[in-house]
C-alpha cells in the first residue's frame, strides 16, 4: 500500500474563525470552529435483517371477520380483485358479491370503485386473501335494520326475486315480503313487482335465523290512514256507491269503493236464498251497493246489494190484496200445513185447517209437493213477511189476481160460468177451408168433420195436469162464483 492510499483526505479550507459559512444546497454545513457536518442522506436507516419486518409494518393488518375498505382493481367473470393495502390484492368470488343468486360482476361493481368487504380468510391454500362484499353488506345492514325496527321506521329496496309465497326484497340482505302483505288486498300475480323499489315495515327480525319479514301493507295502511279517515268520514249509511268486486268468499263479497273495501254479507246479496256468493257476483263485476254501516273505530264498511233492488215482498204487497185468488205451486209439506210459492221468492203458508173443508190429519192427504193449484190470500203481513193462504176458500171463488186475469179472468168465462179461454181472433172460416181441402185430397166424407164440442175443446189451452187447470167457476145464486174441479173432487174423496 502506498503513502497516497494512507494519507488522509484533504479537508476544505476552514472559514474565518469568527463566523459559520452556509454551504450550497446538497452540501453539508460548517460550525463556528470550522468543523464540517455532512448532509443527512437517510432517516432511520434499517439494517438488512430488519428490512422485512419494516416492510410488513407498512401494510394493513387484517383478521378473519374484519370489515375492510378497498378499491376495485380488476373485474373478471368469476371474481373481483380488491386492493385494501395488503401485501396482495384480495379476491372476492362471484358468489360473495351480492345477495342475488345469479349476478354479473360488472353489474355489481366497477373499476376504481371504493367498496367494503369482509375478510373470510387471510390466506387460503394458495396464499390468497379471500373477501366477501355481500357479507360486509349483510353486517352493515343488520345494524341499520335493528335500529329501524327499534324506531318503528321503514326500509326500502328493489324486488330481486319471486319465491313461493311472496317476494325477496334487497334491503342490504334478503328481506321476505309475503304475498298477503304486498298490497292492502292480496295480489295473485307477483311477477310485475320484479325490479320495483318497495317501501315496507319490519314486522319480524331474527339474526340467528337470518330471518327478516317485511310488510308493505302495514306501510300502506300507515301512510293512507289520513286518506282512509277522510274517506270514512264522507261515507254515510243509506247512500249508494258504485264499486268493483275485489274478492268473493264463503260469507260474502268484498267491494272496492275506490278507496277502501266494504263487505256485502251473503244475506245482503239477494232477496232470494243464496247458496254461495259466487252464484250472484264474480271478481271484477261492477255493481251498485248501498252503505248499511260505517265502523270508524274498526274501519269496516257494511254494504248491501239487495237494498238497491226491488223488494219482491213489497212489490207483491202493492199488486195484491186480501181476498184475491192467485195461482201457485206447493213447495213443501209440514205437519201443520203446506207452503205454496205464489211469486218470485214469495211463499205463503196454507194452514192444515185451510187445506180442505173436511177434516184431514196430514196435508199429504190432499196435496203433494210440486202440485200447482189456486189459493186465496186471507192475510198479508209485509212487516213480518208472512202470507196466509187458503185452498178451501179458493173453492168458494173470488177475484182473480191481475197477472192471471188475461187467461183466467172473468172475461174467459161465459154467462153460465163455462171456461171459454182468452179472446182470440176468429179463425173458423180458415178452419172450414182447411178441412174442405183435406176432404177433397183424401176423399173422406163429411162425416169426418169433428163435432162442435170437440172443436171447442181443441182450441182450449193445453195444461200439463188436471190440477194445473184453471178453476171451473159455476155461477151461484146471487152472482157469487164457486170454485170447482179436480181439487174439490180430491177433497171429496178424502
Amino acid at each position: 500500500m502506498s503513502d497516497l492510499d494512507t494519507a488522509p483526505s484533504p479537508q476544505p479550507a476552514p472559514p474565518a474563525a469568527t463566523a459559520v459559512i452556509d454551504a450550497p444546497d446538497g452540501v453539508g454545513t460548517f460550525d463556528a470552529e470550522g468543523n464540517y457536518t455532512p448532509r443527512q442522506i437517510t432517516d432511520q436507516d434499517i439494517e438488512d435483517q430488519f428490512l422485512d419486518d419494516a416492510y410488513t409494518a407498512t401494510m394493513i393488518q387484517v383478521e378473519d371477520g374484519q370489515i375492510v375498505s378497498g378499491k376495485v382493481v380488476k373485474v373478471d367473470r368469476d371474481e373481483v380483485l380488491l386492493d385494501i393495502g395488503y401485501k396482495s390484492e384480495g379476491i372476492i368470488p362471484t358468489r360473495e358479491l351480492s345477495i342475488r343468486n345469479v349476478v354479473d360482476p360488472g353489474e355489481i361493481v366497477t373499476l376504481g370503485e371504493e367498496i367494503e368487504a369482509l375478510v373470510l380468510q387471510k390466506e387460503d391454500k394458495d396464499g390468497h386473501l379471500i373477501l366477501s362484499k355481500k357479507r360486509a353488506q349483510y353486517e352493515r345492514a343488520w345494524g341499520n335494520i335493528e335500529d329501524v325496527k327499534a324506531k318503528e321506521g321503514t326500509v326500502s329496496g328493489p324486488v330481486i326475486e319471486v319465491v313461493k309465497g311472496g317476494l325477496i326484497v334487497d334491503i342490504g340482505l334478503r328481506g321476505f315480503l309475503p304475498a298477503s302483505l304486498v298490497e292492502l288486498r292480496r295480489v295473485r300475480d307477483l311477477q310485475p313487482y320484479i325490479g320495483q323499489t318497495l317501501e315496507a315495515k319490519i314486522i319480524e327480525l331474527d339474526k340467528n335465523r337470518n330471518n327478516v319479514v317485511l310488510s308493505r301493507r302495514a306501510w300502506l295502511e300507515e301512510t293512507e290512514k289520513e286518506q282512509r279517515e277522510a274517506f270514512l268520514d264522507n261515507l254515510k249509511p243509506g247512500e249508494r256507491r258504485s264499486g268493483v268486486v275485489s274478492s268473493v268468499v264463503n260469507f260474502g263479497a268484498f267491494v272496492d269503493l275506490g278507496g277502501m273495501d266494504g263487505l256485502v254479507h251473503v244475506s245482503e246479496l239477494s232477496w232470494k236464498h243464496v247458496d254461495h256468493p259466487s252464484a250472484v257476483v264474480q271478481v271484477g263485476d261492477e255493481i251498485e251497493v248501498q252503505v248499511l254501516e260505517v265502523d270508524l273505530d274498526r274501519e269496516r264498511i257494511s254494504l248491501s246489494l239487495k237494498a238497491t233492488q226491488q223488494d219482491p215482498w213489497q212489490e207483491f204487497a202493492t199488486s195484491h190484496q186480501v181476498g184475491e185468488l192467485v195461482y201457485g205451486r206447493v213447495t213443501k209439506l209440514v205437519p201443520f200445513g203446506a207452503f205454496v210459492q205464489v211469486g218470485e221468492s214469495i211463499e205463503g203458508l196454507v194452514h192444515i185447517s185451510e187445506i180442505s173443508s173436511h177434516h184431514i190429519d196430514l196435508p199429504e192427504q190432499v196435496v203433494t209437493p210440486g202440485e200447482e193449484l189456486w189459493v186465496k190470500i186471507i192475510d198479508l203481513d209485509i212487516n213480518r213477511r208472512r202470507i196466509s193462504l187458503s185452498i178451501k176458500q179458493a173453492a168458494e171463488g173470488g177475484v182473480v189476481a191481475a197477472e192471471f186475469q188475461e187467461h183466467f179472468g172473468e172475461h174467459a168465462y161465459d154467462a153460465e160460468g163455462n171456461y171459454i179461454g182468452a179472446v182470440t181472433e176468429d179463425v173458423s172460416a180458415d178452419e172450414d177451408e182447411a178441412w174442405a181441402q183435406y176432404y177433397s185430397e183424401t176423399g173422406e166424407g163429411q162425416e169426418a168433420t169433428p163435432a162442435e164440442g170437440e172443436a171447442v175443446e181443441a182450441s182450449s189451452p193445453d195444461f200439463e195436469s188436471v190440477e194445473a187447470s184453471p178453476p171451473d167457476f159455476e155461477t151461484a145464486e146471487g152472482g157469487s162464483e164457486v170454485l170447482e174441479g179436480t181439487h174439490e173432487e180430491a177433497v171429496e174423496q178424502v
